[in-house]
């Protein structure tokens, strides 16, 4: 089999973990560090923005140095730092120690998840490029099976023993994981795909597979429009799942949803994902990944505007808005790198795709404190989600605009 997809496979794993402990996991441990520390939601939720300003800052140098050194040893720091940060965020006593430990696990997440780890499965594949990224993509989506058991382990041993046994397991699962990952095809005897780089003709005349291939240097690419129509793009998705995520398990404690069914809606959001990551990535791969995302916008602008409709909890509402969000969410995902790579190339991809990331991160940094503070002032959420359900409104009709546009003038 293709080497390639055994780096699919450790991407896919690894994403998980990161996803049930980190990303989503943070909303099952939301409730007991406030009531632990009589901290506000607008304190707590600058976590996630330092996560997000951390990731920002660092994932465009790991994207240089990723396509310089390959992603092993990139890939495997990263991890380790991320579980010494989840170690020690288990020991804090201050505001100050609860921000300094999700900066080490920031740090972690900005070399060995997310954009990053789909641009190093990206390089062994060009076909099926956009399918290999939706199921990677998924790792997300199969991490929401994790938070139940995140939630119970919380509540059962305290949030403090949860923090080390989802550290410890950092070290257990990706870090192994990390070792499986190698930097190009073309350096084990193959090209993109598992295509061999020689091919028999007849006798002992051999040509190459042609390839048709784009190759766009760093700079060229960045002082592109499209580069910058696609990274503010994903920064207005980015603003508008990071908050939801993060505070959604809060928000339905508000609207009196109990714990035990907040944390089910809180899994099925990433899970339904799946949907949208693998099918929109398939997709994508066989009509234009701008229509597709472009739809994955309207769908997640949709499903935030349902959210703020959720407070009669209504059960077709709740399971609507599920559905679309879920799907918007997932289905926008693979298709950042997979343009990225189209426009630009797979030369330069991590770099490339590590830039883009830090202009992503910014909405990342400023969601859920937004959230957090339109709470403490207003003491509901619905204004937070329909302000972000508006802001993907104009992020897909720009988007899809402007892409056409400079499609176009090709």
């Amino acid at each position: 089999m293709f080497y390639g997809w055994y780096i699919v496979g450790a991407g896919c794993l690894i994403s998980v973990y990161f996803s049930g402990s980190v990303f989503l996991g943070f909303t099952a441990a939301f409730e007991p560090i406030a009531n632990e520390f009589g901290w506000s939601y607008t304190q707590i939720s600058f976590a996630a923005s330092l996560r997000g300003l951390e990731s920002g800052l660092l994932v465009a140098v790991a994207g240089m140095l990723m396509d310089r050194w390959g992603p092993r040893r990139i890939l495997f720091l990263g991890i380790f730092i991320s579980g010494l940060g989840l170690i020690l965020l288990s020991r804090i006593s201050s505001l100050a120690m609860f921000y300094a430990s999700f900066v080490l696990v920031a740090t972690g997440m900005s070399t060995a998840a997310g954009s990053l780890l789909m641009a190093a499965v990206a390089k062994w594949f060009r076909k099926q490029a956009g399918l290999v990224m939706g199921l990677v993509a998924s790792g997300v989506s199969f991490g929401g099976l994790l938070l139940p058991l995140v939630t119970v382990i919380i509540d059962t041993f305290g949030w403090r023993q949860a923090m080390i046994i989802m550290g410890l397991g950092m070290w257990s699962i990706p870090l192994p994981l990390s070792l499986l990952f190698r930097h190009k095809p073309e350096q084990y005897g193959y090209l993109p795909d598992g295509e061999e780089v020689r091919s028999a003709l007849d006798d002992d005349h051999f040509t190459p597979p042609r390839a048709e291939e784009v190759h766009v240097g760093t700079k060229s690419a960045l002082t592109s429009l499209t580069f910058w129509i696609i990274a503010i793009a994903s920064l207005c998705h980015m603003l508008t799942v990071t908050p939801v995520m993060t505070h959604i398990m809060p928000y339905l404690s508000t609207i009196d949803i109990e714990r035990s069914t907040a944390s089910l809606i809180a899994s099925a959001l990433p899970v339904l994902t799946i949907v949208g990551r693998v099918g929109f990535g398939w997709l994508g791969d066989r009509v234009d990944k701008r229509a597709i995302a472009a739809l994955a916008f309207a769908l997640t602008s949709l499903g935030v505007l349902l959210l703020g409709y959720t407070a009669n909890r209504q059960t077709w509402v709740i399971v609507v808005f599920v559905i679309f969000f879920s799907v918007g969410w997932g289905g926008a995902v693979p298709m950042f790198s997979g343009l990225l790579r189209e426009y630009f190339g797979r030369e330069r991809l991590g770099t490339i795709v590590g830039c883009a990331g830090s202009v992503m991160m910014v909405g990342q940094i400023a969601g859920p404190p937004l959230a957090g503070w339109i709470f403490d002032n207003y003491a509901y959420y619905q204004p937070a989600w329909y302000l972000f359900a508006g802001v993907m409104g104009v992020a897909t009709i720009l988007f899809y605009a402007l892409l056409r546009h400079r499609a176009a003038q090709k």
